[in-house]
C-alpha cells in the first residue's frame, strides 16, 4: 500500500495527473516522450524485456530517460507476457512504442488488437522513416532522417559537411516532441467523447514540419539553398565566432534596431562599410572584419560588453557552464539528481500543477500496477 500511495503522490503533482502510459522500453526519442509525459505527472509504466539481445542499447533505471518511471519486465514472447500487457493496455490512455513497422502485429499487441480490447486507447508509433513508405522498413537514426527531411542542409558553413547537434532536432524535436503534442491530442480526443486511435509520429514528418519558418522565408527569397546565402546562416550580424581564448560567441543582431545597439557597443556605428545591414554581398568581408575584431580578446570581456543588452548575444557554454550560469541558474534549469549528475528540470513550467520532482526510475511489480490501475480505472 505505501508504494501505491508513494506513486499516487508523485503523479498528482503535474497536469496530466490522473493519466496512465504504458511505454515498451526503447532508446531514444520514444522514452524521450514518455519522460516527458511523466515529468508533467503522467503515471507512466515501462515494459522492458526479460531478456535482451546482444546488439541492444540497454538505459539503465537511472537514466535520465526513465526518470519518475515505475519499470516492469515481461516476456512478450509468450503468452502469459502477452496476456499482462493486453490487461494493463486495457487500463491504459496511451500506449508508446518505438519498433520497426510490423514488429508489435506479430507479437500480437498491434494497434487493432489493443484498440479491440480497449477502443479508448490511444497507440503511439514512434519511427524515423514512418509507418509507410519505401524506406519504412529500412534502419536508420536521427542524422539520417534529418538528411532526408531537409532539415540537415542548413546546418554548416560552405563547403563544409553539414552537421547537426546529435539528437536534438531529430530525436527531440521532431520525433519525441510531436508524438508527446499527438498522444495529448488524441487523449482529449476520447475524454471529448471520441474514439481511441493510431498516433503515427515520424521523425521525417516532424523535422519536415519543423522547417515551416524557413520555408516562410525560402517563400520570400530570404532563404536559398545555398549554405551562407540566406539571412540566418550567411550574416555577419547572425552567427558565432571565436574569441582570443579560444571560447566562442554569438550574434543574433537579426533587427535593425538590434544591429545598430551591436554596432554602437562595438564602435562601428560610423563606419560606412557596415551601413548596409541586409547587403548580401558585404556579409563575407564582413564576417571576417569582426572574426578579427572578436579574436582580440577573450569571451569573458565580450560578455561585459554585450550580454544583457540588445545586441541579441550569448556566450556559447557546454552543459556545465550553463548549468552554473546566472540566468540559468536563477531559473533552476539544471539540478544534480540522485548521484550528483547533471540533468535538466522538467519543462514547461505552470502556475498551478507544479511538474513532477525528477526522481529515478524504479523496478515494480506488476500486481501492483495492475491493482492500481483496475481501482483507478
Amino acid at each position: 500500500m505505501q508504494a501505491r500511495r508513494e506513486r499516487t503522490d508523485m503523479a498528482s503533482q503535474g497536469p496530466l495527473s490522473g493519466v496512465r502510459i504504458l511505454e515498451l522500453m526503447g532508446i531514444g526519442p520514444a522514452p524521450f516522450c514518455g519522460m516527458l509525459l511523466a515529468d508533467l505527472g503522467a503515471d507512466v509504466v515501462v515494459v522492458d524485456r526479460v531478456q535482451r539481445n546482444k546488439d541492444d542499447f540497454h538505459l539503465e533505471s537511472s537514466s535520465i530517460t526513465n526518470r519518475n518511471k515505475r519499470i516492469i519486465r515481461l516476456d512478450l514472447k509468450s503468452p502469459e507476457g502477452i496476456e499482462t500487457l493486453l490487461e494493463l493496455a486495457t487500463h491504459s490512455d496511451a500506449l508508446i512504442e518505438g519498433m520497426r513497422p510490423g514488429v508489435m502485429e506479430r507479437l500480437g499487441i498491434g494497434p487493432e488488437v489493443l484498440l479491440e480490447r480497449n477502443p479508448k486507447l490511444v497507440f503511439g508509433r514512434m519511427t524515423g522513416w514512418g509507418q509507410g513508405g519505401p524506406l519504412a522498413h529500412a534502419a536508420g537514426h536521427d542524422l539520417n532522417y534529418l538528411a532526408l527531411s531537409g532539415a540537415l542542409w542548413y546546418s554548416g558553413q560552405p563547403g563544409e559537411p553539414p552537421l547537426s547537434p546529435p539528437s536534438v532536432i531529430g530525436d527531440v524535436g521532431g520525433g519525441a516532441l510531436y508524438l508527446a503534442v499527438g498522444l495529448l491530442s488524441a487523449i482529449m480526443h476520447v475524454r471529448n467523447g471520441g474514439q481511441g486511435q493510431v498516433v503515427d509520429a515520424a521523425i521525417v514528418d516532424g523535422s519536415a514540419h519543423m522547417l515551416s519558418l524557413l520555408l516562410d522565408l525560402k517563400a520570400i527569397g530570404q532563404f536559398v539553398n545555398e549554405r551562407g546565402k540566406s539571412i540566418l546562416d550567411g550574416p555577419h550580424w547572425y552567427s558565432t565566432y571565436r574569441c582570443a581564448d579560444g571560447e566562442y560567441i554569438s550574434i543574433g543582431a537579426l533587427e535593425p534596431k538590434f544591429y545598430e545597439e551591436l554596432l554602437r557597443r562595438l564602435d562601428l556605428e560610423d563606419d560606412p562599410d557596415f551601413a548596409n545591414h541586409y547587403d548580401a554581398s558585404c556579409w563575407p568581408e564582413l564576417k571576417y572584419r569582426l572574426s578579427k575584431l572578436f579574436a582580440q580578446h577573450s569571451r569573458e570581456h565580450w560578455r561585459d560588453l554585450l550580454e544583457g543588452s540588445d545586441a541579441c548575444f550569448a556566450p556559447v557554454l557546454n552543459v556545465d557552464e550553463a548549468a552554473s550560469n546566472d540566468h540559468m541558474a536563477a531559473r533552476g534549469i539544471y539540478i544534480k539528481d540522485q548521484r550528483g549528475c547533471l540533468q535538466p528540470a522538467p519543462a514547461p513550467r505552470f502556475s498551478v500543477t507544479q511538474t513532477t520532482i525528477p526522481t529515478f526510475g524504479r523496478s515494480a511489480q506488476t500486481s501492483e500496477i495492475l491493482e492500481h490501475w483496475r481501482d483507478s480505472h
